[in-house]
């Protein structure tokens, strides 16, 4: 069952902290603290690149006729994925159209650039993603070469976090219960601490806890083994 922020902090009342009610930590001190705890094991979990937040917007993104930039981008891209026409089947005009990520200054980039508008059909858009994204800034997508007519778009993103208060379900897989109460923990007790700083020993426990909760995740599938590509591997015949 999914887990409560406001149920991390009970918890954390209960131990470390050892006050079961409101006292010496308010509600907004805690909550505020479990949170901070949820974005870093987000990093993290981004970073396994098991696809565990994989978003497809198959409604809102498209490239406009004779536009460098695609529009309906979502507020809340942290990574792109994979850009597609949302019409894929052979009679589509975009069935062989296709977008592959460049540099933005790369030559190849820059000989797009310059080339006038082209039919959408069996044709290679290059795209660079800019702008600081979320959530200090829009993500922007620059595409080239332009287009004659419009193509509506599916955009596979992983978004951030969303923002969270105390009644939010903890958006972290695997059971992330014990490593955010020994966070919370860790950093609350910092306020009866001379020198402010995080208790060390639940920091620790923290850290194993989060270790675990990686290796879980770190493999989501096991029908087949894993194994890696040889250069090139995919243009053997």
């Amino acid at each position: 069952m999914a887990t409560l922020i406001s149920e991390i902090e009970t918890q954390v009342r209960i131990n470390p902290l050892l006050e079961t009610a409101a006292s010496y930590w308010t509600s907004a001190e805690l909550v505020a603290i479990t949170i901070r705890g949820i974005k870093d094991l987000w990093r993290d979990l981004v970073n396994l690149k098991q696809e565990y937040y994989l978003t497809i917007n198959e409604t809102d993104v498209f490239l406009a006729a004779n536009a460098s930039t695609l529009s309906g981008v979502p507020n809340d891209v942290h990574k792109v994925y994979l850009i597609e026409p949302r019409d894929m089947t052979s009679n589509s005009s975009t069935g062989s159209t296709s977008f592959v990520p460049r540099e933005y200054n790369s030559t190849a980039f820059a000989i797009a650039r310059s080339q006038s508008a082209v039919d959408p059909q069996k044709t290679e858009f290059l795209f660079a993603v800019i702008g600081q994204g979320s959530p200090a800034g829009l993500t922007e997508v620059r595409i080239a070469p332009k287009s004659t007519s419009t193509v509506n778009l599916a955009f596979t993103y992983i978004p951030t976090l969303p923002p969270m208060v105390a009644s939010s379900i903890v958006p972290i897989p695997g059971e992330a219960d014990n490593a955010l109460i020994a966070w919370t923990g860790a950093f609350a007790r910092a306020k009866e601490r001379e020198d402010r700083s995080p208790d060390p020993e639940w920091l620790a426990i923290y850290a194993t806890e989060k270790q675990h909760l990686l290796n879980s995740l770190g493999l989501r599938q096991l029908q087949e083994p894993q194994y890696v590509n040889r250069v090139f591997q995919e243009y053997w015949t």
